[in-house]
Order: structure tokens, then C-alpha cells, then sequence
């Protein structure tokens, strides 16, 4: 893997949290977490190239503030070249509930290395949902991010289909890119058990950082 795409993996787990599209999809959604309730997203990535990217995603969503989400995140990722560990906030505001039609939220992050002691990542998002009907949703995200590892700043655009199969079984599927690296997508299935608690998930993805070729992501969110 060439070094330029290391801070873009990196930017994979800190850009990441989400709720509902959440885990370990790139696209976010613009829904925060239910009011009251809290949830852990965790997933282990691996690609080509023996890279790697392990993330465990906190957050929680305050009834006195239903609109405002309050995550973290702890993300070891690694190269043939290199390893880090990154932990960091990821604060996201919902703007619109897309029970109005449309959903539009602001999705933030900023992580820290702590082997090499500074600031490695941050990034904003505006992630907006379209839904259509109840068993389909669009999600479409634009925004900035930020690499120290990439010594620079990038633009961030994507797109994103869910389709409920049944209420416990959805398929997604997702294009992306950034002005470096090639344009990226994954595909997916999401099995959702226990009364809507727990969500199992597997994506096979391309270019995910805009440099390896092939990846596979298998992840698990548990709500309480």
C-alpha cells in the first residue's frame, strides 16, 4: 500500500460513526442514536496488501438533547509499513429528522494518535437521507476531511442504497471518493436480531481508501 492511502484508512474509523447506515459503512446517514439510548459499533477490516483496521465506536444520544449525538471511537489500523492507534470524539447533530421527507444532520470528528502523541484525523460531513417509502433509503454525504499521514485535505463525496429485504434483513450498497486515490464502493447485507438490538453485518468492498483493492468488513452494533 502506498503511504499516501494511510491516513485515508485511518480516516475510515474516524469518519465513520454513525447510527442506522453506521458500522462499518462509509456513507453515514443523518440519524442520530434514539433518545435515552446508547450503542457500541465495532468491526474488524481486511484488505489486500496486508492492511488492516480494527474500530469499537461508543455513542450515546441524552433525552434532554434528542437531536445530538455523543460518540467516540478507538481505531488500530495497520500497513505492511506502518501501525497506529487513533482514539477520538465523533459528535453528530441531526438538523432534520427524516421523518419530515428529509433527513440532514452534521457529522464530526477529530482523532488522536496516541503513539506518536498529536493530531491525526478530523473531518466534517453533511450526510442527507432520502427516504422512499418504508423499505427503501438514499443517503447522499459531502463534506471535508483531513489527514496529517495524507499532509493534506480532501473533499469527500458519497452515495448510498438500503433496501429492507424483511424487517430484519436490509442489502446496502455504496460509491465514494475523494480528490486523491481512485473512487471507492462496497456492498453489503445486515441481519438485525434480538428486537432490533443487535445488527450483524458483512460488506466486501473496492478501494475503500482510494489505494487497496479489495477489502472484507464484518462487524456487530449492540444498543442498549
Amino acid at each position: 500500500m502506498r503511504a499516501a492511502s494511510w491516513g485515508a484508512w485511518l480516516l475510515l474509523a474516524a469518519a465513520g460513526p454513525a447510527f442506522a447506515a453506521g458500522g462499518g459503512h462509509v456513507v453515514d446517514d443523518a440519524a442520530v442514536e434514539a433518545p435515552g439510548a446508547c450503542h457500541v459499533e465495532s468491526w474488524v477490516t481486511r484488505s489486500s496488501h496486508g492492511a488492516g483496521l480494527i474500530n469499537v465506536a461508543p455513542a450515546c444520544t441524552r433525552e434532554a438533547w434528542p437531536d445530538l449525538e455523543i460518540g467516540g471511537f478507538v481505531s488500530h489500523g495497520w500497513t505492511r509499513a506502518a501501525a497506529d492507534t487513533v482514539i477520538g470524539i465523533a459528535p453528530k447533530l441531526m438538523l432534520r429528522s427524516e421523518d419530515h421527507g428529509l433527513g440532514v444532520g452534521v457529522a464530526t470528528s477529530v482523532g488522536y494518535d496516541i503513539g506518536h502523541g498529536r493530531i491525526e484525523t478530523a473531518s466534517m460531513i453533511v450526510p442527507v437521507t432520502i427516504p422512499v417509502g418504508a423499505r427503501l433509503r438514499f443517503n447522499l454525504d459531502g463534506g471535508w476531511q483531513w489527514s496529517r499521514a495524507d499532509h493534506g485535505h480532501d473533499l469527500f463525496v458519497g452515495g448510498q442504497v438500503e433496501f429492507a429485504l424483511r424487517p430484519t434483513v436490509s442489502l446496502m450498497t455504496e460509491l465514494f471518493t475523494r480528490d486523491q486515490g481512485k473512487p471507492g464502493g462496497q456492498a453489503g447485507v445486515r441481519w438485525t436480531v434480538d428486537a432490533g438490538r443487535i445488527d450483524l453485518d458483512v460488506l466486501a468492498g473496492r478501494y475503500l481508501d482510494g489505494a487497496t483493492p479489495t477489502a472484507i468488513t464484518i462487524g456487530v452494533t449492540v444498543r442498549r
